[in-house]
């Protein structure tokens, strides 16, 4: 008898475009949860305050019901959209400056230990969240797409309108970069 195949729970997104291009109401509805959790930390990152990143996830929400042409490619068209939604956001917040600079380190949740490993775990998060902080933007976006939101190289690079090479350039780049100033706290 053969190895069963694999029961990997197949990707809905498909179906779910198809049934949203045909104006289904509750497709949209089983997209928005799908994809909120991801989207709102993907919208935390860009503008480091949890309400803003809350309306943005609506407002994307609204954009993808209404979107006329819905690709089939849905995901990177997705982060797409909502980068380019949180970038805008930035803009307007810079133009009238009211507001704080965005956040570059994604939120970090306490474990329920004891004082010693919670200082450790916390200098520890710390010293990366300086490493990456210390990394270009453009490093530190391909990384968060990569290894925070579990996007492809290609689908990063249109996300990103890159060319793939790019995209593996600059996160080869980035964890080399990590890498030396890992290496670095070692020697200290």
């Amino acid at each position: 008898m053969g190895a069963e195949p694999s029961s990997r729970i197949p990707d809905p997104t498909p179906s779910l475009v198809s049934r949203l291009r045909a104006k289904d109401p509750q497709a949209g509805a089983e997209l928005h949860r799908l994809y909120h959790e991801a989207l709102l930390r993907f919208c935390w990152g860009y503008l480091g305050r949890m309400e803003e990143a809350e309306d943005a996830v609506q407002d994307i929400s609204c954009k993808v019901l209404t979107a006329v042409d819905i690709p089939d490619d849905f995901r990177p068209w997705l982060y797409k959209i909502t980068r380019n939604h949180c970038l805008n956001l930035i803009r307007r917040r810079a133009i009238h400056k009211d507001g704080q600079p965005a956040a570059g380190v994604s939120q970090v949740y306490e474990a329920l230990t004891g004082q010693l490993t919670q200082l450790v775990r916390n200098e520890a998060r710390s010293r990366l969240a300086d490493m990456v902080q210390s990394l270009d933007e453009s490093q530190r976006e391909v990384l968060r797409l990569r290894y925070v939101e579990d996007l492809s190289r290609a689908e990063i690079a249109e996300v990103l309108d890159l060319p793939e090479s790019v995209v593996k350039s600059r996160i080869f780049e980035g964890l080399r970069r990590l890498r030396e100033e890992a290496s670095g706290l070692e020697d200290r």
